[in-house]
């Protein structure tokens, strides 16, 4: 392994920034306020001493690897740690072997398993009755949804705690202590100015793990005092661009991506999606964006948009960054060139609307379900036409409480399939007066 930093030729530090700095206790540990924060269950148990088996969901850098490791310490847990991308039954094994021996002895061990949705269904199993027998208190971390991930049985023994991003605070802290500990081992001083260390929390984008890494290549090359904004630029080798994410221009940005799409502008839209992406922008959060317009501005003119959208989104969590810009800048062009239509957008407000106006009216008798002799006795079903014993599956009865007969909500425009849908409905409604 290199050498952290190097000065005069001397071995200064040979560990790397994220794991020197990696929290021993609670009390050092940044975030996840509703998992760990006083009086929550997670520290009342590891207080206790009173853990079982759970699955740490969320994303990279947010502390799952570390918390697994301060329980184990503060319970005296012996730690085992395995990578499902890496290791099989095989080693499970062994580890199960080392757990056994302990608890012979008195001794308890937490096993911590990193990306267990990497685990198949058998591997998984394998794990099941070291678990029911106390012979492992296993943690395991996963970046995907646990419910659709980790096996049922596996996943009904384990309590699932929800790990966010960090937020600017939390990085904060982070950064802080950070730039103490290499002043204390540089034997310097240094700090940040408060661009600098704005920009950092920025670009790491809630993972903690990115925030060091990026300040350790800082660290290493920036020989000052005072470490400037201007000082990360270089190093980094990134433009000044203007994006807080949280701030006025973020708002500006994504109104222009939204609207260089309504206006059929691939151009446009294009450079503004990739503004954001520079900026450090969430590339899931602007596929959300897209998948809001698929249905907002497009809706039944072209309903292929929302699927192109949602394989966008699914394409950034799969690849992330760099290499989901093209998957967002197809789903984009895409947006753009479609064909538009926001009747299905005023068509759920119109009726959203009607509800919050008029309450909870009655369902018409003849279209309510009538599972049992009584609620036929009521009239519950009565007159009802099935639609599929009709030619082209068209019916002339009311399916709107009394109260709204005869409002329309949908009224498609005359584009691509919606001329189509259009005229079905034209049909279907002159029937109905």
């Amino acid at each position: 392994m290199t050498n952290l930093f190097q000065q005069s030729g001397d071995n200064v530090w040979s560990e790397p920034l994220a794991h020197a700095l990696r929290p021993a206790s609670l009390d050092e540990f940044f975030g996840q306020e509703e998992i760990v924060g006083e009086q929550k269950l997670l520290r009342q148990l590891i207080a206790e001493d009173n853990i079982s088996s759970m699955i740490f969901y969320g994303p990279p850098g947010t502390g799952k690897t570390t918390l697994a490791k301060i329980i184990a310490g503060a319970t005296q847990a012996e730690f085992e740690q395995v990578s499902a991308v890496t290791s099989g039954v095989p080693e499970l094994r062994k580890v199960v072997e080392r757990a056994k021996s302990k608890k012979e002895m008195g001794a308890k061990t937490v096993l911590f398993v990193d990306e267990i949705h990497r685990f198949n269904k058998s591997q998984q199993d394998a794990l099941l009755p070291h678990v029911e027998d106390g012979t492992i208190t296993l943690i395991g971390a996963t970046t995907e949804n646990p419910s659709f991930e980790v096996n049922s049985a596996l996943l009904s023994r384990s309590q699932v705690f929800v790990f966010k991003s960090l937020d600017d605070e939390a990085l904060g802290g982070i950064l802080d202590r950070a730039v103490k500990k290499v002043a204390e081992k540089l034997e310097r001083k240094m700090s940040l100015d408060e661009k600098g260390k704005d920009f950092l929390i920025q670009y790491a984008n809630g993972d903690a793990r990115s925030l060091l890494n990026t300040f350790e290549v800082v660290a290493k090359l920036v020989k000052k005092e005072k470490v400037t904004y201007e000082d990360i630029q270089k190093v980094l080798q990134r433009k000044n661009l203007r994006y807080d994410k949280k701030g006025e221009e973020h708002y500006n940005i994504i109104s222009a991506l939204h609207k260089s799409m309504r206006d059929s502008d691939p151009d446009g839209a294009l450079y503004w999606m990739m503004r954001m992406l520079e900026g450090g922008e969430d590339p899931l959060y602007i596929a959300r964006r897209l998948i809001r317009f698929a249905s907002e501005d497009i809706g039944m003119a072209d309903p292929n948009a929302l699927s192109v959208c949602v394989a966008a989104q699914q394409a950034c969590h799969f690849n992330g960054m760099p290499e989901c810009d093209v998957n967002l800048g197809q789903a984009v062009v895409y947006c753009s060139m479609a064909p538009k239509s926001n009747a299905l957008y005023k068509g759920v407000k119109a009726a959203q609307s009607d509800i919050k106006k008029m309450g909870n009216l009655e369902v018409p008798l003849h279209i309510r379900n009538a599972p049992t002799k009584l609620m036929k006795d009521w009239g519950y079903g009565k007159g009802y036409q099935y639609a599929h014993n009709h030619e082209g599956a068209q019916v002339d009865q009311q399916h709107l409480p009394d109260e709204l007969e005869g409002r329309c909500y949908y009224e498609p425009t005359d584009r691509g399939i919606e001329a189509r849908i259009k005229e079905r409905l034209a049909t279907l409604r002159k029937g109905m007066k």
